[in-house]
């Protein structure tokens, strides 16, 4: 049965979202879960759970944790922190993966330090999934582990991006874009364009593509440096924000407006729910030798289940074995 360590410890809202969520997906799925943390907080979240979900639960009490104002070296210092013990406890195999919505910069370096690089990656990547206006959504990485970056990078997290949408998304002919400032080859600063040099030799490969193009549905993978894809990521989740407030203001300035706003209930709820981070759960951290997922700081309990589905997902497509065969040939 696989195994999958959670990190309860240092998330925006709390322990109990986090434990909660994990629970959520252990009654709808076979999994054992391992639940890292303090165990005074985790105890009385799970005292009351029939025994078919004992079973396949257990708790490895810690009650250090890294805070979000912590530096990510820190975590190496410390080990008896959760998120140290939940990486022990996949780097040793007690584990098959971890996920963490705790300091995202700490599971980074731990999971590159301790749980170690595939054989021949360079950087490991965020891969983070985005929305579209078809019905699958796009993947950029690098978003946000390598603010500085080479032009073969690119290609590695070009090719680990192809095999993360093929194996675990189930994408076929898997189209792969450099995001830069305009679609001809002449566009973009100088890591783009020797990255483009490399990349033309890639069948996925597909040419430049815009930010638009993250959200039009034309493009599967986007890649880019960790700065750009951080900024991406943040100006998209702000003016999803910004329009949903718009929408929520207008909608409550007129009676005739409530109206329309009732009947069209059911198709914001389906925008919402498509532009909502907690239905993809959180972000693998592709090129480490296990399955790591970095969950959003703020995730609710949703969340915390999507993002145990993902990493029972890539488990059970053996993600990094493919990514390793790939990186061999």
């Amino acid at each position: 049965m696989l195994r999958v360590a959670v990190d309860v410890m240092g998330a925006d809202k709390g322990v109990a979202p986090i434990v909660l969520g994990a629970l959520e997906a252990l009654k709808k799925r076979e999994f054992e879960a391992i639940l890292v943390g303090d165990e005074s907080q985790i105890s009385p979240l799970i005292s009351n759970l029939p025994q078919n979900l004992k079973s396949r639960l257990s708790v490895r009490n810690c009650s250090d944790y890294i805070r979000m104002e912590d530096g990510a070296t820190e975590a190496l210092k410390r080990k008896d922190s959760s998120i140290y013990v939940a990486t022990e406890i996949v780097k040793n195999g007690e584990a098959d993966a971890l996920v963490s919505p705790g300091h995202s910069g700490a599971t980074m370096s731990l999971a590159t330090m301790r749980i170690g690089r595939i054989k021949g990656i360079s950087r490991p990547a965020i891969c983070t999934l985005m929305p579209t206006t078809t019905a699958k959504p796009s993947m950029i990485l690098d978003a946000g582990a390598n603010t500085d970056c080479k032009s073969e990078y690119l290609v590695e997290f070009a090719i680990m991006g192809n095999e993360y949408a093929t194996s675990v998304m189930g994408y076929e002919n898997v189209r792969v874009g450099l995001l830069a400032n305009g679609e001809e080859e002449s566009k973009g600063n100088e890591l783009t364009k020797e990255a483009f040099k490399l990349l033309k030799e890639y069948p996925f490969f597909i040419g430049n593509v815009e930010s638009g193009d993250i959200f039009n549905g034309s493009t599967d993978v986007i890649v880019c440096d960790g700065f750009s894809g951080n900024l991406v990521l943040k100006a998209a989740e702000g003016v999803a924000s910004a329009v949903s407030k718009i929408l929520k203001d207008d909608i409550k300035s007129s009676p005739i407006k409530i109206l329309g706003g009732i009947l069209l209930k059911g198709s914001f709820a389906n925008l919402k729910k498509k532009m909502d981070y907690a239905e993809y759960g959180g972000a693998p951290l592709l090129g480490v030798n296990k399955v790591v997922i970095i969950s959003h700081g703020k995730s609710n309990e949703r969340a915390i289940e999507c993002a145990v589905y993902q990493a029972l997902r890539a488990l059970e497509s053996k993600v990094c074995e493919r990514i390793e065969k790939a990186f061999a040939k």
